[in-house]
């Protein structure tokens, strides 16, 4: 069976081992979730401009953590001192795919960064810097029961793998949160006319799924959604 095609913008890298320059890199835990989950990681040169055309191949999008989006984008008038690996080039190809994604109703993921770029793309703002952020910390969730998120994961509560420092101000009006941490962040939130209003298949989560989706299932189910949700005949 033909493995449906995941769309995964790579990563601007200033270094990676074994190569002299500059690099564009893919998480290898994020890779392998999606090849583990049936599907064929696609892992993307964030040429900009964006070019549509590049996914009439695809059947489906992982929009990836990375750097933070510069604050323009959300309306922001200053810069926090806390940002880094800021990238134009970067934001303008993220923020046009998942644009792109989201219009052509693609079945898509959105994970940490890419969740950002999402709530930003439907008109949502970010809080440049939280304190304490939430930076290599593993916590609960609570899932909003009965929302695609619960039923994905087959749970209300589970543990999580998080690595920001940005979180979600105000969340797009096209959004409906489906999870939250302790502290009231909101920790993933899906399209609010889901599927069914005539919009591709969207989960978002603030967390890092493929931290841990080796060795747990709820996690790994995100993944496999996804590539289930690709691989739908006439999708």
């Amino acid at each position: 069976m033909t493995r449906p095609l995941i769309a995964l913008p790579a990563r601007f890298s200033a270094s990676a081992s074994a190569l002299r320059y500059a690099s564009e890199v893919a998480a290898r835990a994020l890779v392998e979730a999606v090849y583990r989950a049936g599907g064929e990681p696609f892992v993307m040169h964030p040429a900009a401009p964006f070019d549509p055309s590049r996914l009439e191949r695809c059947d489906g999008v992982l929009l990836p953590g990375g750097g933070d989006l510069h604050p323009r984008h959300y309306g922001a008038a200053t810069e926090h001192e806390a940002l880094y690996d800021v990238d134009e080039t970067q934001d303008e190809f993220d923020l046009a795919l998942a644009a792109h994604a989201l219009a052509a109703g693609l079945p898509t993921l959105a994970v940490c960064r890419g969740f950002q770029v999402v709530n930003t793309v439907l008109g949502g703002t970010l809080h440049q810097h939280m304190e304490p952020d939430h930076r290599h910390r593993v916590h609960p969730v609570a899932v909003t029961p009965g929302t695609m998120l619960a039923k994905t994961l087959d749970t209300v509560e589970t543990l999580v793998s998080c690595y920001h420092h940005q979180s979600i101000a105000t969340l797009a009006a096209g959004l409906t949160p489906t999870a939250h941490a302790a502290d009231g962040t909101v920790e993933a939130a899906e399209l609010s006319d889901g599927p069914s209003g005539g919009r591709g298949w969207f989960l978002a989560v603030q967390w890092h799924p493929e931290d841990t989706a080796a060795t747990d299932r709820a996690q790994q189910a995100l993944f496999g959604a996804l590539v289930q949700a690709a691989g739908e005949p006439g999708r």
